[in-house]
């Protein structure tokens, strides 16, 4: 079966773009308190060579690195500083560093990655905190990506976008550079606190990147699960997203109130060491509020008194219909209409196939389920199937635009498309 027919699909498809590319440290120097005695050696090696050159070979070696690279990046020379600075904590001592010698140091520590190469998929969208010069009736967005490169680690880049009064979508164009934070401090233990970074705000959004940096993030950064929060009067944008380790995961989370500057905390709590978890966008009961899925299998409601540790839970949602008989789990924080909470979900059903549903919850007890979808709102197309994961659609969150829903989502964990569902449809189908 194909999606709904009172879906309105629209022809917008982003797609991995192995063009945009960022520089890396890379090992055998990703952060020197990581290097074995081996690595180390070699580290210092490549500044004994380069130490080894005359003053117009430098010169010239720094020429060319620039010729081939600046025009890919902003600040190059600073980057290449700022490595070498980084470094500096495992070379042995020696003379002290020229200008040229210390930007061709920190160069031959640093490689272009593509961040985007293999997959651009799992996106969440909020209202953009500046709607300066949109028509009545539209509203300006901002979507979040996960990115997967090389060695499939995950990242988090960001669009920009317009939704008409109509309900039709536009995407900006993508900056042409992309960059990294400022990382104001760096963590070392794997249990972690919270980690602040900054954008340049010259920068468009698409050009910022948010890579790993814990060494609980260290294998990727996934499924961020963005809502505006609001809180009186105030709004902050927050992300719960997955910290893969390689060896383990844990949910954390990222605030912003400008998506300038970032704080990432890890989350505490026996709620937390799951992945998925999405955040109510205002307190319940004066109350913090997470749909999350503890055992892998079904949707718990779980509430905090302070947003950073999340313990316990209360099951409302467990597979029911076939589509979703193998397991459940959240698609994004859920949205506030008159008629309660819409909860967007997502089912696994035969040969593992995902799809994408809807649950109506109580606005007063979350607990208490209204409605449900009995067959899902998105299926994977026919002639979609095929990506880097085939049969799954995706999504880390929707947002309301006037009478309709505005439902980005991912297509075989590959490339992100958009669809539009009016509010009063979408409630028709699902059963009490």
């Amino acid at each position: 079966m194909s999606q709904a027919t009172f879906l309105n699909r629209q022809a917008l498809f982003l797609r991995p773009d192995p063009t945009r590319v960022v520089v890396r440290p890379f090992k055998p120097a990703t952060e020197p308190r990581d290097l074995n005695p081996t690595d180390r050696t070699r580290a210092n090696h490549i500044v004994d060579r380069v130490l080894a050159l005359d003053h117009e070979t430098a010169e010239s070696l720094l020429a060319d690195v620039l010729e081939n690279f600046e025009g890919r990046h902003r600040n190059l020379l600073a980057t290449f500083e700022n490595r070498a600075s980084d470094m500096e904590e495992a070379f042995t001592p020696h003379v002290e560093f020229t200008k040229v010698q210390r930007q061709l140091v920190g160069a031959y520590f640093l490689h272009e990655y593509s961040f985007e190469a293999s997959a651009l998929f799992n996106p969440s969208i909020v209202v953009h905190p500046d709607q300066s010069g949109v028509l009545q009736g539209s509203r300006r967005f901002i979507l979040s990506l996960r990115a997967v490169g090389e060695g499939h680690v995950s990242s988090l880049t960001f669009r920009t976008g317009l939704i008409a009064a109509d309900g039709s979508v536009e995407i900006e164009p993508t900056a042409r550079l992309a960059s990294t934070p400022t990382v104001h401090t760096r963590i070392s233990d794997p249990i972690g606190e919270p980690v602040d970074l900054s954008f340049s705000a010259q920068q468009h959004i698409s050009e910022r990147v948010i890579f790993p940096i814990t060494p609980a993030q260290s294998n990727g950064i996934e499924d961020a699960r963005f809502v505006a929060f609001e809180d009186n009067g105030q709004t902050m944008f927050y992300a719960t997203y997955t910290a893969y380790s390689g060896k383990g995961i844990r949910s954390e989370l990222l605030e912003t109130s400008d998506f300038i500057s970032f704080r990432m905390t890890p989350l505490a709590g026996s709620a937390a060491r799951n992945k998925g978890m999405a955040l109510f966008p205002r307190k319940i009961n004066d109350r913090y509020a997470m749909m999350g899925r503890q055992d892998n299998e079904n949707l718990y409601l779980i509430y905090s008194d302070d947003l950073y540790s999340w313990d316990g839970g209360q099951l409302i949602l467990r597979p029911k219909f076939p589509w979703e008989f193998v397991q459940m789990g959240n698609c994004g924080s859920p949205i506030e209409l008159d008629e309660g909470w819409l909860l967007l979900t997502h089912g696994v059903g035969a040969v593992r196939k995902y799809a994408i549903g809807a649950a109506l919850l109580d606005k007063q007890d979350p607990s208490k389920v209204i409605a449900r979808s009995r067959e899902p709102l998105v299926r994977p197309e026919p002639s979609e199937r095929e990506g880097y994961v085939p049969n799954v659609v995706y999504t880390c969150g929707a947002m309301r635009h006037n009478d309709q829903i505005v439902l980005p989502y991912a297509v075989c964990d590959t490339f992100s498309n958009f669809s539009t569902i009016k509010i009063a449809d979408l409630l028709r189908t699902l059963d009490g």
